[in-house]
């Protein structure tokens, strides 16, 4: 197998920018889900907009403009501007080429990779139980949010802080250490786990963990589903890495340990289970009319395989860095290699407060 594609999603639920290759870190790609939107409901208080519940924002295109230095290649573009060394988010409404005919805000909107945060407000968030603290960036991005959905939000900035991974994603150490797993293929030296002091301290405003990892061979079984023509888009089950050359669509069910390239070792601890975004129409903002509408509906005829969440369909596998590269690295690249180093004898079984059985 090999890696295909590789996105990160600076903005949660928004779409995402292409790289050609990344960095990975404990806590996910660089500037993966690090800012993320908030409804202000009439009494006050905030709600996480997640996609499956505004599929509205799907109509926010995400580009990033890594810093000069930055040592990490990419797919956006790097900034030549070596009085900036910042790097830039631009975000672009897609469903208007000209300013909002009401506030009179442009269409785009660039921010800041990693804002200034000393005078920023702290709030906490919690997410699927799991607790930080955020920054709110201002009235500047509040408003331009504001003006192209139509009611208030916040725009919120997770800067240094983290979220828990909880239930048995909590610790590299789940699924019986490995005691459920066979070891096969390929003898790997065994360094020291990369990582943070809490190792379960890892989460940006990503659902469970820091990688999301599906299969093509997976994509297409979905699209095989689907009339001619109208084939699935990958980018709907939000991915970060895109594996190609997989024997058999949904054998990834049973992977347990991946190496990208050399030494790139990746654990996919869980399952991700499916809800209604994979539903959406990311022409409209809205959930889809035609059979594109039903692909939930379509997976949950054979995909409810996890008994933790055994009312969900289950597509993909969530992922956690095991081991960095030698000499502190770990870069992956459109294109590397990919081999299965160890496989579950069954299908893992999903555990997170409130989210499961």
């Amino acid at each position: 197998m090999k890696v295909s594609q590789i996105y990160v999603y600076p903005i949660k639920s928004m779409r995402p920018t292409t790289l050609s290759s990344a960095k990975l870190t404990c806590d996910g790609l660089p500037y993966d889900r690090t800012f993320m939107l908030l409804k202000v409901k009439p009494d006050g208080q905030l709600q996480n907009m997640h996609i499956d519940k505004f599929p509205q924002l799907s109509l926010f295109l995400t580009d990033i403009e890594f810093p000069a230095s930055a040592d990490h290649t990419n797919g956006g573009k790097a900034n030549g501007n070596a009085k900036d060394a910042k790097g830039w988010i631009t975000v672009t409404y897609k469903n208007s080429s000209s300013p909002h005919p009401e506030s009179g805000v442009g269409n785009a909107l660039r921010i800041p990779l990693k804002p200034e945060t000393s005078n920023l407000k702290r709030f906490e968030v919690m997410m699927h139980r799991s607790l930080t603290t955020a920054y709110d960036m201002g009235v500047e991005y509040n408003s331009w949010f504001s003006a192209w959905l139509g009611f208030k939000v916040v725009f919120a900035y997770i800067g240094e802080h983290r979220r828990l991974a909880l239930g048995n994603f909590a610790s590299p150490g789940m699924n019986g250490g490995w005691m459920s797993t066979i070891s096969s293929m390929i003898p790997v030296p065994i360094p020291g786990l990369a990582g943070p002091k809490d190792a379960s301290k890892v989460l940006t405003f990503a659902d469970m963990a820091p990688y999301l990892v599906v299969s093509q061979t997976s994509v297409d079984d979905v699209s095989f589903r689907l009339p001619p023509g109208e084939p699935m888009d990958v980018t709907k089950f939000r991915p970060n890495i895109v594996l190609a050359g997989a024997s058999t669509a949904f054998e990834e069910d049973y992977w347990a340990e991946l190496i990208i390239g050399e030494s790139v070792t990746v654990q996919l601890r869980n399952n991700c289970v499916r809800c209604v975004s994979v539903n959406v129409d990311f022409d409209t903002g809205a959930p889809h009319k035609g059979e594109a509408g039903t692909v939930l509906k379509k997976l949950m005829k054979d995909r409810r395989v996890d008994m933790g969440a055994k009312y969900s369909p289950v597509f993909g596998r969530y992922g956690f860095l095991h081991r960095e590269a030698e000499g502190g690295e770990a870069v992956i690249r459109v294109g590397d290699a990919v081999k299965v180093s160890k496989i579950n004898a069954e299908r893992t079984t999903l555990e997170w407060p409130g989210m499961t059985n």
